[in-house]
C-alpha cells in the first residue's frame, strides 16, 4: 500500500527532519531509516513504504532552475513533462498524465481544467516548501484520477514557538530573461501561526540557435499566499487562501513560407516583456480550511477546500475572450488515524469532491456541467518487530457527472446527459528491511479512473491542440493493476534503488484521428475522436549514487516505460501499437563536489568552538550534469499523432553556497548554467515539436531552449 502524505500532517512531521541548515544531510546519503512522512495510517519511516516514493527537499528545490514547479521536479527518476513552451508543464509520472496524475496543493487536490493539453498547474513555485512523489496507482487515497501517481506538493512547515522569519528571494534567467522574486513572512507567537508570501514572476521569448527567439513563448505570473492559523496541544487549525495569475503567450509556430522564419510582428524584437496574441488569462483561487483533532486513541482529521479557475483564451483581440471556462471545485476529507498498538494502525475515512463548470465565452469546446463524487476507504498497517511491514487497504468511489444541453443557431451542440460510475480499488503491500543496508519492497494496486467531460462529450475546435474533438458518451471508466517490486541498498560508499513496474489498464482513453477535416475560420481542422482500448506499461527506474568520500558523490539514474495497446476495436498496426507521448528513455548522471559542509561542533577542555563560525560559507558546492536522452521510437504513428525523436544530450553545470555571519545563515547563493553547449534539440514530450515545417532547412516544429544560466539568490530574515 502506498504510504501518503496530507499536506496538513506533513508539515509537523517534516518539520523535524527538514531544518534549514540541515535538509542535505538525510538525502545526502539516502538514509531511508532515518527519513520520515506521514503516511495514511499515521508516521511512517521511508523505508516501510511498500511502493515507491521519491522525495524533493527544500534545498533541492532552492537549488533547481526551472521555470515552473513542474519543471523543478521533472528531473526525477520516473517523473516527465508534458511541455507547451516555457511556462506550461504537465506531470507526466511513468508514462502517464493528464487527469491520470493527481496534484495535491495545500491539503487539496488541484482541479484546473487539467484535461487541456496546454493547461498546466497553476501553483507558485515559491510557496512550495517540499515535494513527495508516490509512483504507482493512489486510487486508495485519492479516489478517481490518481492512477500514474500523486504529485504532492507541501507548504513550508509552521515555525516552532516564538520564531519570527522570512525571507527575499530573487532569480535572473539569461535566456529568457526571466525575472522573479518572492518576498515572505512567517511566525509562531503563543500557538499563532502565520505565513504571507507574494511572488511575480515575468519572461520575454525564449530562443535557441535553430529558431532565434520564438515569438509567443513570454509569460508572466504572479501570486499571493496568506495563512492563518492556531497550533495547540490538542491539534491545529489553520485557514490558507492562494491566488495564482499566469498569463502565458501562445506560441503558434506558424512560419514565413520563403525564408522558413517564425512569422513576427513587424518591430518585434524578442526582448519586449508583456503578452502579444494570441494568448491565455488563467486566474486560480483557493481556500482551505484544515483542521486536526489529537484524541486519546488517535487523531482526526478534517479538511475543506474551495477552488475558482478561471480560463480565458484570446486571439484576435486583448478585450475579447474566445474561450472561457469557469470551474468551481469543493473539495472534503474527514478522516480517523489510530495509534500504534501491538504493531498495527489503522486509518478509515470518507472525501469526495464537487464541481461546477461553465461556458463563458463566444466559441464552446465542452458543455456546462456538474461533477459530484464520493469515496469511502479503510485501512491497516501491521509491522513484525523491525523486519517486516504488510498494509493494505479497501476503498468504494461514486461518481455522478451531468452535461447540460447547449443549442447554438438552432443546432444541437451539445445533447443533455447523465453517467454514473462505481469503482471498487484497493492495494496490498509488503516491504522486508532485510538489514540495515537492504530493503525489499512489494506492492500491488489497483487504480480506477472516470471519463473527464471533455473525453465523454467534447464538441468543437481546441485551439490549444489545432484539431476538432469529438468526445464518446459511451466511454467506460479506467481500472488498472500495477504491480511493483523495489530494491534499495544503502552503505558508507553507495546507495542503490531499482523500482520494477507492470500495469494493465482496461478501457485505456485515447483520442484517434478520423481522417476528416472540418472547415474553419482560419484553417482546415483534422477530426479527432475520443476511443478506448487496453494497455500495458512495463518499465524501472534503477539509481545508484558512490560517495568513496564523504565530500564527493557520482549518482546516476536511468527510467524506461514501454506502453503499448494490447486490444482495440479493429487489429492493431505498427501505426497504433504503442501509447502516445510516451517519454524516451533517460539517463541522468550528475559528479558533485561539496567544498565546505560544517554541520558539527568541536570541544576541548577549555572551549566550545563552533566549526560554521571559521568561515562564511557552508554547504559550498560544485557539481556538473548530463542528462542523455535516448532515441524514441515507440510513438503513436496513425494519423501522424507523434513523430519518432532523436537522442541528444545535455551538458549543466551549477555552484551554490549558504552565507554565514557569526555562525548563522543569512543568504543563499545558486548559479545553474543548462544545456551549458547550446544544443539545438526537441523534447519527446514538447508539443512545439509539431508546428510548422521550415521549407528552408526542412526541419519541423519549434525547438527547446538554448543555453541558459540562471542566478538565485535567497536572503533569509530573522
Amino acid at each position: 500500500m502506498l504510504c501518503i502524505c496530507t499536506a496538513a500532517a506533513a508539515q509537523d512531521s517534516l518539520r523535524h527532519h527538514h531544518a534549514e541548515d540541515s535538509t542535505d544531510v538525510f538525502f545526502r546519503h539516502l538514509q531511508l531509516n532515518e527519513l520520515t512522512v506521514t503516511g495514511v495510517t499515521g508516521d511512517t519511516k521511508l523505508k516501510h513504504a511498500t511502493a515507491p516514493v521519491s522525495i524533493i527537499s527544500p534545498q533541492t528545490l532552492r537549488a533547481t532552475a526551472s521555470t515552473n514547479i513542474i519543471d523543478a521536479i521533472a528531473h526525477q527518476p520516473g517523473v516527465s513533462q508534458l511541455t507547451t513552451g516555457g511556462s506550461i508543464s504537465k506531470p507526466i509520472i511513468r508514462g502517464l498524465g493528464y487527469n491520470r496524475v493527481v496534484v495535491m496543493s495545500e491539503g487539496v487536490r488541484q482541479e484546473g481544467q487539467q484535461w487541456g493539453d496546454e493547461h498546466g498547474v497553476e501553483v507558485d513555485g515559491s510557496s512550495v516548501g517540499s515535494v513527495e512523489i508516490l509512483k504507482g496507482p493512489a486510487s486508495l487515497m485519492y479516489g478517481s484520477d490518481a492512477m500514474a501517481g500523486v504529485v504532492i506538493l507541501h507548504a513550508q512547515p509552521t515555525l516552532a514557538e516564538g520564531e519570527l522569519k522570512g525571507n527575499i528571494s530573487t532569480e535572473y534567467q539569461t535566456n529568457n530573461g526571466l525575472f522573479h522574486y518572492s518576498l515572505q513572512m512567517a511566525g509562531n507567537q503563543k500557538g499563532f501561526v502565520w505565513d504571507a508570501r507574494y511572488s511575480d514572476k515575468m519572461a520575454h521569448a525564449y530562443q535557441n540557435k535553430y529558431d532565434d527567439y520564438v515569438p509567443g513563448s513570454q509569460f508572466s505570473e504572479r501570486a499571493g499566499r496568506l495563512m492563518l492559523g492556531i497550533n495547540k496541544v490538542w491539534g491545529h487549525s489553520r485557514l490558507t487562501w492562494t491566488a495564482y495569475h499566469l498569463t502565458p503567450s501562445i506560441v503558434e509556430g506558424e512560419r514565413d513560407t520563403e525564408t522558413g522564419e517564425l512569422e513576427r510582428e513587424e518591430g518585434w524584437t524578442g526582448h519586449q516583456y508583456g503578452k502579444s496574441l494570441p494568448f491565455q488569462q488563467v486566474k486560480h483561487y483557493k481556500a482551505v480550511w484544515d483542521n486536526a483533532l489529537n484524541l486519546s486513541s488517535g487523531c482526526l482529521k478534517a479538511i475543506i477546500g474551495y477552488q475558482q479557475n478561471r480560463r480565458q483564451e484570446f486571439e484576435e483581440s486583448e478585450d475579447d475572450y474566445e474561450l472561457y471556462f469557469k470551474l468551481h471545485t469543493l473539495t472534503y476529507d474527514l478522516r480517523y488515524i489510530t495509534n500504534e498498538w501491538n504493531g498495527w494502525k489503522l486509518s478509515t475515512g470518507i472525501g469526495g469532491m464537487y464541481q461546477k463548470s461553465g461556458n463563458e465565452g463566444e466559441e464552446y469546446l465542452i458543455p456546462d456541467y456538474r461533477l459530484f463524487d464520493f469515496g469511502l476507504y479503510a485501512t491497516a498497517t501491521k509491522a513484525f518487530g523491525d523486519r517486516w511491514t504488510l498494509s493494505g487497504g479497501l476503498r468504494y468511489d461514486h461518481r455522478r457527472l451531468h452535461g447540460y444541453e447547449l443549442m447554438e443557431d438552432g443546432e444541437m451542440r451539445f445533447e443533455d446527459f447523465t453517467r454514473h460510475f462505481n469503482g471498487v480499488t484497493g492495494s496490498i503491500g509488503a516491504v522486508c528491511n532485510i538489514s540495515d543496508h537492504f530493503n525489499l519492497r512489494l506492492n500491488l494496486a489497483r487504480g480506477f479512473r472516470t471519463p473527464n467531460m471533455s473525453e465523454l462529450a467534447s464538441n468543437g475546435v481546441h485551439e490549444g491542440s489545432l484539431r476538432y474533438e469529438l468526445g464518446n458518451r459511451q466511454l467506460k471508466a479506467e481500472y488498472s493493476l500495477q504491480a511493483d517490486l523495489g530494491l534499495d541498498f544503502t552503505s558508507r560508499y553507495v546507495s542503490a534503488q531499482l523500482a520494477l513496474f507492470a500495469n494493465r489498464i482496461d478501457n485505456y482513453i485515447f483520442i484517434r484521428g478520423e481522417g476528416q477535416e472540418v472547415r474553419g475560420e482560419r484553417m482546415d481542422y483534422p477530426v479527432y475522436v475520443y476511443t478506448q482500448g487496453d494497455a500495458r506499461l512495463l518499465g524501472f527506474e534503477a539509481g545508484v549514487d558512490f560517495h568513496p568520500v564523504h565530500s564527493v558523490h557520482f549518482s546516476n539514474a536511468f527510467s524506461y516505460v514501454d506502453a503499448q495497446l494490447t486490444s482495440y476495436l479493429s487489429p492493431l498496426t505498427s501505426q497504433d501499437k504503442y501509447l502516445p507521448f510516451t517519454p524516451a528513455p533517460k539517463w541522468s548522471s550528475e559528479l558533485k563536489w561539496e567544498l565546505f559542509h560544517h554541520s558539527h561542533t568541536t570541544v576541548n577542555h577549555h572551549h566550545t568552538t563552533d566549526a560554521t563560525h571559521r568561515s562564511p560559507f557552508n554547504n559550498l558546492y560544485v557539481a556538473v550534469g548530463l542528462d542523455c536522452y535516448l532515441r524514441q521510437t515507440h510513438i503513436y504513428r496513425a494519423d501522424d499523432t507523434e513523430t519518432e525523436t532523436p537522442g541528444y544530450a545535455l551538458l549543466s553545470l551549477s555552484a551554490g553556497t549558504d552565507i554565514q555571519w557569526r555562525g548563522k545563515k543569512v543568504a543563499e547563493f545558486h548559479i545553474t548554467a543548462d544545456n551549458l553547449l547550446d544544443k539545438a534539440y526537441q523534447n519527446h514530450l514538447s508539443r512545439l515539436k509539431y508546428a510548422d515545417v521550415n521549407v528552408v532547412t526542412g526541419r519541423r516544429g519549434v525547438y527547446n531552449m538554448g543555453r541558459n544560466i540562471t542566478f538565485k539568490v535567497v536572503i533569509s530574515i530573522n
